[in-house]
């Protein structure tokens, strides 16, 4: 069994929040506002993983509603996500995602991300690929309004679920 899913989350900037991408947490003068800690990055990647489960969005698991994922670290939830694949008998082959944002300079940061996704995804970082663009200021995270993050998973395995 072979799937694949895709995911996109956005955020908006704002004062007063820590800016958190793959569960790093990025000095800035900014942070990216949500329910939870607003890992777009994180967000993206649990998005693709539930959308190869052929599972819905985010929103559907995780709402923004729910009291329980108030400042939620997003690591935790990409972990339950991976579970439901676990428990269909599929696991990661690799996962690519892009984060799309003016600043801050992520490049330095890309590794502990790398990391971080790898270890929540279970498996092995040579299996993440992580980057980061900007959109040559134009449209919101060019205005350094928000940061974006889309994410394409590939799971591998024998499927018994979904």
């Amino acid at each position: 069994m072979f799937r694949i899913g895709f995911g996109f989350d956005a955020h908006r900037l704002v004062e007063g929040r820590r800016l958190i991408l793959g569960g790093v947490a990025i000095p800035h003068t900014r942070g990216l506002d949500g329910h939870s800690d607003a890992d777009v990055l994180t967000h993206a990647v649990i998005d693709a993983v539930i959308g190869a489960l052929g599972m819905g969005d985010l929103g559907r698991h995780f709402p923004d509603t729910d009291p329980a994922y108030k400042d939620a670290n997003s690591l935790s939830l990409l972990r339950k996500a991976v579970g439901w694949a676990n428990q269909n008998g599929l696991r990661v082959n690799n996962a690519d995602a892009t984060i799309i944002a003016e600043e801050p300079r992520l490049a330095s940061h890309v590794p502990a991300m790398t990391e971080n996704l790898a270890r929540a995804l279970g498996t092995e970082p040579v299996r993440i690929n992580v980057k980061a663009t900007t959109t040559e200021a134009m449209g919101f995270c060019g205005r350094k309004e928000g940061i974006a993050a889309c994410a394409v998973i590939s799971l591998i395995g024998e499927q018994q679920g979904p």
